[in-house]
């Protein structure tokens, strides 16, 4: 194979490496909010139930009892940004929907409940 052809084969494997790239950059871009694909999976469910036991802890006089998240947004950042929509019931409402908005570092093992507030209809 001659240099002129092998630099041909070389340009045109570089172009769809770079394709490839910026597809693949395209569909997770840092710092936009992205909807959950998977809202049943193990690990979003988790979050969920972690949040509404920390905002038991932070209101212990009303309680919840966690029902499952029913959608969400992640944002990438250092570490992971959730927006989840957590259905919940109490004592004093039975059907109850909130935001739950936290942050995640898997590798620091780190969670911090932003916020937890009732959404209104």
């Amino acid at each position: 194979m001659s240099t002129r052809s092998l630099l041909l084969v070389a340009v045109a494997i570089a172009v769809c490496c770079a394709a490839a790239a910026a597809e693949q950059a395209a569909a997770i871009t840092v710092g936009s909010w992205q909807p959950i694909k998977d809202i049943s999976d193990p690990h979003v469910q988790e979050l969920g139930r972690w949040a509404v036991a920390e905002a038991n802890k932070a209101a212990p006089s009303n309680e919840l009892t966690f029902r499952g998240v029913t959608g969400g947004e992640q944002q990438v950042v250092a570490g992971m940004n959730y927006r989840l929509n957590v259905a919940a019931s109490s004592r004093n409402d039975m059907d109850g929907m909130y935001k739950a908005v936290l942050y995640e570092q898997d590798w620091t093992n780190t969670r911090k409940l932003i916020s937890f507030d009732k959404i209104h209809s």
